[in-house]
């Protein structure tokens, strides 16, 4: 427990509104975390949204990351696409060229990437998709968030790119230590309290218990709550205030 960090960053998946269509409480959570993986409008999001997400985060000192995804609106980023690897690699650049630019006129800078949905599971063990996405924050000088052992990270330490690993405050893990897909039973998880004393027993000793029920190894320098699930606002309040109790300072990565 004395070499667990006392400090953790908590991020959310936001900007995924689109035209007049509205997901999530981005207002409220920007109260709450201190990093906004903000939607580039591949799988969710448009500039208008990514323009006033930006500003709102500008105005809380929230830090900024650019949530890439396949190219998948109608599918919301959640169906794996069998995308070649230098498509996807100039997708992903794209992306972070489009929020880099509307960030920066809100006076924000984008400091790293993080995949969205099935991008995200994707690159944790497939080879040419998780080279293309490093490729993209070597290319970018940005750093990559994700899974805690994926093949996407072990390759960007390679690359020389920084990299930063994430734990999922509102989602099971496998015995693996991988997310258990959406579509299983048990697979998100709604009960707020529950969740904060997961997340500090993640933050001080880096275990979390599996879907059944084993002890998973799961150090994380970030904690995300997923802005599209039911009472997101609540989960991230109780997980920020759980943390603070505990001793854990809540801080965006440098």
């Amino acid at each position: 427990m004395d070499d667990m960090p006392r400090s953790i960053d908590l991020n959310a998946d936001l900007g995924e509104s689109f035209g007049p269509w509205s997901m999530g409480d981005d207002d409220a959570l920007l109260q709450v975390v201190t990093s906004a993986n903000v939607a580039c409008g591949f799988h969710a999001g448009d500039p208008a949204v990514m323009h006033r997400t930006c500003e709102l985060a500008a105005e809380r000192g929230v830090a900024v990351g650019a949530h890439v995804s396949y190219r998948d609106l109608a599918g919301f980023g959640r169906r794996f696409i069998d995308v070649h690897p230098e498509e996807l690699f100039v997708d992903v650049l794209y992306q972070i060229a489009a929020l880099r630019g509307v960030a920066e006129a809100t006076g924000v800078r984008v400091s790293y990437v993080k995949p969205h949905g099935a991008l995200y599971n994707a690159i944790v063990h497939h080879e040419d998709q998780a080279r293309a996405v490093v490729r993209a924050c070597e290319i970018t000088g940005l750093a990559l968030l994700g899974l805690p052992g994926s093949l996407a990270l072990g390759l960007a330490e390679e690359a020389g790119v920084q990299t930063r690993r994430e734990a999922f405050a509102d989602r099971a893990y496998t015995p693996a230590g991988t997310l258990v897909p959406r579509g299983d039973h048990g697979a998100v998880l709604h009960d707020a309290t529950e969740v904060a004393d997961r997340m500090v027993r993640l933050a001080t000793s880096g275990v979390v218990h599996a879907i059944d029920g084993t002890e998973v190894r799961v150090e994380a320098e970030s904690i995300c709550v997923h802005g599209d699930s039911p009472g997101a606002v609540a989960m991230a309040t109780a997980v920020k205030a759980a943390l603070t109790r505990s001793g854990v300072e809540v801080r965006a990565l440098p």
